[in-house]
């Protein structure tokens, strides 16, 4: 009997929410996710030996969580939650300090992470009465109301392993309020002990061969569209494109992000990777032969590049059924055909990502079973079709109730036993297989895992103004770094620091589609970035860097964290 191999990629990444000019972490995503997310996923793996996956770490990631690691061990505390969190006299903070725990401490899924605990709940209830007569009333709650939401709110973002199995946290959560500073501090320093122990088990699991760990250029670049912003007419021909024509400079600094995060990789795991997940799955034919530079054996996208590939390689015969060209790999033909392209199953990953929160568990673990066994009876004779399922591996779980656990308890229980479906990894399937005959495309149709272009970071006239400010910064930059204004050293940080504004998260959140808030901080975060740089290269800050980009839209969905494929 032939067999299905199943590929899971597990994409983990945020962007940096450091100011390098104060080492304050703006934001608070990478510890909460890190004590949420990956440390669930972590979990669900151990548990099932026998289920093999991918995960993919992000450098800037993993640079983060080492940052927390140093913070917890030796101090500073740069971040400010995490500081109140610990602050003892919570009744003497500023109202600055007040607005941020508010601010800051009813972010999250409310129907998931908020509604299901009445403490939490009624916490929220009390601040919405009071914060409708102003901003000036919020003084009158007192410290014990702010240790309270302090806490509520990291043990609603607490993964649900942890929950199940740490007394402490099952004590706190049975307590439910008048939370003391020891409460607060054993709270802080379990986070810290989460986030420690976090690389070493995945370390653990990659060393045992149960998951292959890839990485993914350093601070998560554009790549295609530092290379070139046409890369975009690719997939949509009157995509419009910004004043500057190219990114100065584009391949070569797409070349230092991929041989940072190669070596970086190293560091921390003990080899490099065998394959690299683009940022956003956007891939080229001239980012594949930078991969093939630094001997990538794969790398991977969306369905939707496929397609537009299949069509622009083949103009004139039509799109054959799904199940005949996407469960397997390619080569593109030419100087990238080195390394082996994967293309994921959209619509099983958005399965994942959208729609099965709102299912049982068990329900949802075996519809995606049977679809798996519905695709291996309509594969062709005797092929043995790779199915890819990728997706974020942090995002989606805040939508499910109890973080996905149900899900991936019963999904990986079911794939342990099945008779047909193998779970593996690339570098698995790429030694035990017989890929001497894998097709070979002649066109790649540069595109994303979103929609298979790269309309969500380019062509927009507010992404496409923010591609000319960096374009600017860039010119700068690099003027600067051919003088000798600088030394050594303050050349190293002026280079992280524009790595840090190439990232693909900037472009993401611009646009009227995604909500206000979101967008604030992330204009802000991109420009403050960019205000840094300037900084650093001793140059005056241009004002259209202090002018906001975009604003959002107040009735826009909560969250935009994630895009389906089509």
């Amino acid at each position: 009997m032939t067999q299905l191999n199943l590929i899971l990629l597990w994409h983990m990444h945020q962007p940096d929410y450091r100011d390098y000019a104060t080492n304050e972490f703006v934001l608070p995503w990478v510890y909460l996710h890190a004590i949420k997310d990956y440390t669930d996923m972590a979990y669900h793996l151990e548990m099932h030996p026998r289920t093999k996956a991918i995960v993919n770490f992000v450098p800037v990631l993993l640079d983060q969580l080492e940052d927390y690691i140093q913070q917890f061990s030796a101090g500073p505390v740069r971040d400010p939650l995490l500081r109140l969190l610990s602050t003892p006299e919570l009744d003497q903070i500023s109202m600055q300090d007040r607005l941020h725990v508010f601010d800051s401490c009813f972010l999250s899924n409310h129907k998931t992470m908020l509604q299901p605990y009445p403490a939490y709940k009624r916490l929220h209830e009390l601040y919405n009465i009071l914060s409708k007569r102003g901003e000036a009333e919020l003084i009158y709650f007192s410290g014990q109301y702010l240790a309270d939401l302090l806490v509520w709110y990291h043990l609603a973002w607490m993964g649900e392993s942890v929950r199940r199995n740490n007394e402490f946290v099952m004590r706190l959560m049975a307590q439910s309020e008048g939370y003391t500073l020891n409460d607060r501090m054993q709270l802080f320093n379990l986070i810290g002990d989460l986030i420690q122990t976090l690389i070493p088990r995945y370390r653990t699991l990659a060393e045992s061969g149960q998951i292959e760990l890839s990485s993914t250029p350093h601070f998560h670049p554009l790549s295609p569209l530092l290379i070139d912003f046409s890369s975009a007419r690719d997939s949509l021909p009157d995509a419009a494109l910004p004043v500057n024509d190219h990114y100065p400079g584009g391949r070569s600094r797409v070349a230092f992000h991929l041989s940072s995060a190669i070596a970086s990789h190293a560091q921390r795991f003990g080899e490099k990777p065998a394959g690299i997940w683009p940022a956003e799955g956007a891939l080229s034919t001239p980012l594949l032969k930078i991969f093939v530079e630094q001997n990538c054996q794969w790398s991977a996208s969306g369905e939707g590049v496929l397609v537009n590939s299949l069509r622009t390689s083949y103009p004139d015969d039509p799109i054959p059924e799904r199940n005949c060209y996407l469960y397997q790999p390619y080569r593109i033909a030419g100087e990238a055909e080195q390394v082996i392209c994967f293309f994921r199953d959209d619509q099983l990953s958005d399965l994942i990502g959208f729609e099965y929160s709102k299912w049982f568990g068990r329900d949802a673990a075996e519809n995606f079973i049977q679809s798996l066994e519905r695709i291996h009876q309509n594969a062709p004779s005797q092929a043995t079709p790779v199915v890819s399922v990728i997706l974020d591996g942090e995002n989606a779980w805040e939508s499910y109730p109890y973080n996905g656990f149900y899900f991936l308890d019963d999904l990986y229980s079911l794939l342990d036993n099945h008779p047909v479906i193998r779970t593996t990894t690339y570098r698995n399937y790429i030694a035990s297989e017989n890929i001497d005959n894998i097709v070979t495309l002649p066109t790649l149709a540069a595109g994303s895992w979103v929609y298979g272009t790269f309309s969500t970071w380019i062509g927009d006239k507010q992404k496409n103004r923010a591609w000319d400010l960096l374009c600017a910064a860039k010119n700068s930059f690099d003027l600067v770094m051919q003088s000798d204004r600088l030394t050594d050293q303050e050349k190293t940080a002026a280079c992280r620091q524009l790595a840090s504004c190439e990232s693909s998260d900037w472009f993401w959140w611009f646009g009227d589609y995604n909500p206000a808030h979101s967008v604030a901080s992330f204009d802000q975060l991109f420009r403050q970035n960019l205000v840094n740089l300037y900084h650093l290269l001793k140059l005056p800050v241009p004002a259209a860097v202090l002018e906001p980009i975009s604003k959002g839209n107040e009735q826009a969905e909560e969250s935009g964290t994630m895009l389906r494929s089509s």
